[in-house]
């Protein structure tokens, strides 16, 4: 059923003149009265009585009238729906980060702007390893991802990665432990013979592989003494003394008693990374612009 011929049919049950509906909408009058003959013949009913003195409604229309506005309201509705969604203004938005993502100012601000912009976005927020996010984001459970890796991650076919920001790496350690005693800033040598608190698989995974890595290269293999799951875990691990830990320099503005944060005497780098598809949905496309916008700032 074409939604016009329910515009034409309701003018004219206003109207009650096919003369006035047609100046209405626009149109002479014959071809209304053939549109509204159209849909009589569809329906298989008459709409109208006619005579050359006056129209009125016959009671299959008295009763198709209201059905009639109802149908057309929907059908009005389903278009703002989709033009809204199509805007960004509602619609989910699956994101994915790393324990460091939200410690991260430009990321933080993306956040709340995007919450403040797009208050009937509904926000699926998800803490994940990398490989999760890259399996979240292929798999359009989540739009988009943010990722810790030394190099772009390796991602599949029609998948795009960008650098959202590279940052220092610290040691974290208890304030009594002798590297923080120490007035030279410490080495990645200087943990080959630590104990060593990590984040475990799969929160670990990418920075954990650089950081052994980096310990291969000073010619030793790390001990690990424990593995966390989470930042409340590894922290609380480093205070009570199972060894120091390494985390993203946007992680050092915790305050954890007893442990303190030390820059390495050379940087060591990690950087944040934005995965997501090559054709984003409406609600992704806008908080990306929202993130590259509050990166710059």
């Amino acid at each position: 059923m074409d939604l016009r011929h329910l515009r034409y049919f309701l003018c004219v049950a206003e109207e009650m003149h096919f003369g006035r509906a047609a100046l209405r909408l626009g149109i002479s009058q014959p071809p209304l009265s053939q549109q509204i003959r159209a849909l009589e013949e569809e329906l298989g009913v008459r709409l109208f009585d006619r005579t050359s003195r006056r129209v009125r409604l016959t009671e299959a229309g008295r009763l198709f009238e209201p059905e009639a506005r109802r149908t057309l309201a929907q059908a009005d509705r389903a278009a703002q729906i989709a033009r809204m969604a199509q805007r960004a203004e509602i619609g989910r938005l699956g994101l994915g980060f790393t324990t460091s993502g939200p410690f991260v100012p430009p990321v933080a601000r993306a956040l709340y702007r995007f919450r403040q912009t797009y208050p009937d976005v509904e926000l699926i927020l998800r803490e994940q390893g990398r490989d999760e996010q890259v399996e979240s984001v292929a798999s359009r459970q989540l739009d988009l991802g943010i990722v810790r890796n030394f190099e772009a991650p390796a991602l599949p076919e029609g998948m795009l990665s960008r650098c959202l920001l590279k940052e220092e790496m610290v040691l974290a350690l208890r304030a009594d432990h002798p590297l923080a005693l120490r007035p030279a800033p410490p080495r990645i040598a200087d943990l080959s013979d630590e104990p060593l608190v990590l984040y475990g698989a799969p929160n670990g995974t990418g920075f954990t592989e650089h950081f052994q890595a980096l310990c291969a290269e000073a010619g030793f293999v790390p001990k690990i003494s424990h593995e966390a799951r989470s930042l409340a875990t590894l922290l609380g691990l480093v205070a009570a003394g199972f060894g120091p830990t390494v985390i993203a320099g946007s992680m050092a503005r915790l305050h954890v008693d007893n442990v303190i944060n030390r820059p390495f005497d050379v940087p060591v780098m990690s950087a944040l990374w934005l995965i997501h598809h090559e054709d984003l949905s409406p609600t992704g496309r806008a908080f990306l612009k929202t993130l590259l916008e509050e990166r710059h700032l």
